[in-house]
């Protein structure tokens, strides 16, 4: 999960402040000490960390926080708002021209992931009813041009290419008159990257810059090197002059030192963040909800986001309706896997919630892409009476089911057992009016080991 290991730290050291009552300025003093334990081995920059602790100290051993009725949650949220000031304060938006075409130029070391963010990059901007042409100017990696040209494919999107043309500010030229040519609004260049910074590869980078003049150079790195992506940044800003950065693979950063070091060291923004291999598993930053994750106050906001991007709208309304009837059938159990498989890892939807992201039992909750496929294939082998009635599915049948999805009989009875299991629960969940957390602690997915 992302943060884990800071998140856990610092929500045990809240715990601590929260079973004090009052504070004193010791209290504070030694919270603060394990605050930046925890920050340090985020591999958070030392200086940042220096800074942060000294601002969220000036503020939490004020006379008002100290004398409050619940000093410990003003500390926590000092916390929270200088965690929000330190990623950035507000979310980054990309620049739009008001003329288009709006170029932007990616840019990065060898293996940091610009060609597939590049295509990752064009599915955001292709939903929000933008035209994008993605441009081939790496032209030194063998695979590149052939990667992104398949991106293209997935997405159909034109992908701009020069063949027997080894010249990316000439190909980035003539991407320009063909985007304007062909009613494209905007345009992404995948740039060659080399394994580590030198001359050669910042000129052409320059070169690139001067002639199409893009609205947003965005760096693109690893999360997952820690403090060599905030040395990347600091060097890449200093050479072309960055608008922001784009941090891929921060879901299996359980660290998060270059998210909470990058803005404060180097002044560039974190626009998006890479939080898995597909093509929509990039996201928008939002520093507020981030710090909010890291204190175990949830995300609802994303999470919110996140259903209304996957689930449709009129599929959501008849479940409502079924749930309020009590007509919950094998059918709609499928259903609900399937649409809850579009979210993403349940772990990481989990640490959305508040309150769920540091408990225990959550972290040994993890995903068998396997389990999934044989539950999938236990309900396909049964008829559409038996799917509509469980109850009628006996020993013969359920021989038969095994059979027929190659499974064992023992798959078969635990998934309808599991099954019954969250049908009492949906009866349930219409009379609950609580938070999301008893819901969901009391109810165990098929998929879930």
């Amino acid at each position: 999960m992302v943060f884990e290991g800071l998140a856990d730290k610092l929500q045990q050291t809240f715990k601590k402040l929260r079973g004090r009552g009052k504070l004193t300025e010791q209290d504070v003093t030694e919270a603060l000490r394990e605050v930046r334990m925890a920050l340090l081995e985020a591999d958070v920059n030392f200086k940042v960390v220096k800074d942060f602790v000294a601002k969220v100290k000036e503020r939490a051993i004020g006379q008002e926080v100290l004398s409050s009725l619940t000093p410990a949650q003003f500390v926590i949220k000092i916390v929270n708002d200088e965690l929000t000031a330190l990623m950035g304060g507000t979310q980054s938006r990309l620049t739009i021209s008001s003329r288009p075409p709006t170029v932007v130029m990616l840019v990065g070391l060898q293996g940091a992931g610009k060609t597939t963010t590049a295509g990752k990059l064009a599915y955001q901007l292709k939903k929000q009813s933008k035209r994008p042409l993605l441009v081939a100017a790496d032209v030194y990696r063998p695979a590149a041009i052939k990667q992104l040209q398949v991106l293209g494919e997935q997405l159909d999107l034109p992908v701009f290419t020069l063949e027997n043309n080894l010249n990316p500010v000439e190909i980035a030229e003539q991407a320009m008159e063909y985007a304007q040519t062909h009613a494209r609004d905007v345009v992404i260049i995948d740039t060659a990257g080399r394994l580590h910074i030198n001359e050669e590869l910042m000129g052409e980078l320059k070169r690139v810059k001067a002639t199409v003049k893009p609205h947003e150079i965005l760096l693109v790195v690893d999360a997952m090197t820690g403090q060599d992506a905030v040395n990347v940044a600091e060097s890449f800003n200093a050479d072309l002059g960055l608008d922001g950065v784009i941090l891929t693979k921060l879901d299996g950063d359980a660290r998060g030192g270059a998210a909470l070091s990058i803005k404060a060291v180097t002044g560039c923004p974190i626009k998006y963040v890479g939080m898995g291999e597909k093509l929509e598993a990039l996201e928008p930053f939002h520093p507020d909800r981030m710090a909010s994750r890291i204190l175990g106050m949830g995300d609802v906001l994303s999470l919110i986001e996140k259903a209304e991007s996957a689930f449709d709208l009129e599929q959501a309304k008849a479940m409502e309706r079924k749930m309020r009837k009590d007509d919950f059938n094998l059918d709609d159990f499928l259903e609900q896997m399937q649409q809850v498989k579009k979210l993403g890892p349940l772990e990481d939807l989990l640490g959305m919630l508040p309150g769920m992201g540091n408990l225990k039992q959550m972290k040994d909750v993890k995903i068998d892409e396997k389990e999934v496929a044989r539950v999938e294939a236990i309900i396909r082998s049964m008829t559409r009476k038996e799917r509509l009635n469980p109850s009628i599915i006996n020993g013969s049948r359920r021989k038969r089911i095994a059979i027929g999805s190659g499974t064992r009989i023992q798959e078969v009875n635990k998934l309808l057992k599991q099954f019954e299991e969250a049908r009492k629960m949906m009866k349930r969940f219409k009379d609950m009016q609580k938070s999301g957390r008893k819901f969901l602690g009391g109810m165990k997915l098929p998929f879930m080991q």
